[in-house]
């Protein structure tokens, strides 16, 4: 009987904006992914990503997707670190992928543990190799990583369209490094007085914002 072997990645882990999204994929013949491609999405250009995503999907036994948005995220944080929020995902992800062997990309610093804490989530006992920068290393987890991504991008290009003609302003990558969603955020936060929707309160960059505004009240007395 073939091996089945799965990979998983994740896509939107640090943004201030939109999901974290989970995706995995299921293969019994490596030759359906090796030498095709499939590698960490953020090295392939949009459009490339959209076409291998296709193929991907096209050709993959399985795969699944776990879309956590940006209010979810924020309640989990109260109760857990990210670290354990993409555990509880990977986990989910496994469970319907049913692999004998799955390769993940690893959030957490010690990989051993996040494999772990993966399988003390799940009642049967794959074989699990975590590694860090695993969708550079392995095609499968790339291959993962490209579904993560294209679907995340699909994602915050909805929430764009919805917030954008608000303000008339970009909102860029959703990244808190990025000037574009700085700016977005701030000019929202300064004309309606909260944090748009689809954006993470639990982030530094939201904190920093509401933290800012309170201080001022507090200055006009």
């Amino acid at each position: 009987m073939p091996l089945m072997i799965a990979g998983i990645d994740e896509s939107g882990r640090g943004p201030v904006f939109g999901p974290l999204v989970v995706a995995g994929v299921i293969y019994n013949d490596e030759s359906e992914f090796i030498n095709q491609g499939f590698r960490d999405s953020k090295q392939l250009s949009p459009r490339r990503r959209e076409i291998l995503a296709k193929k991907i999907k096209n050709t993959a036994l399985n795969y699944e997707v776990l879309i956590i948005p940006a209010k979810d995220i924020d309640d989990m944080r109260k109760v857990m670190t990210l670290n354990e929020i993409e555990v509880n995902a990977f986990a989910k992800i496994v469970k319907k992928l049913k692999p004998d062997l799955c390769i993940v990309d690893s959030a957490d610093v010690k990989e051993k543990r996040f494999a772990e804490d993966i399988l003390a989530q799940i009642s049967f006992r794959p074989e699990i190799i975590s590694k860090h920068k695993a969708d550079e290393r392995y095609p499968i987890v790339g291959a993962a990583s490209i579904i993560a991504k294209t679907t995340r991008d699909s994602q915050v290009q909805q929430i764009a369209k919805e917030l954008e003609s608000k303000i008339d302003l970009p909102l860029g990558s959703g990244y808190p490094a990025d000037p574009f969603t700085q700016k977005f955020l701030r000019t929202w936060f300064a004309k309606y007085g909260k944090l748009p929707p689809h954006a993470r309160h639990s982030w530094k960059t939201s904190q920093n914002l509401i933290k800012a505004r309170s201080n001022k009240k507090l200055d006009e007395f």
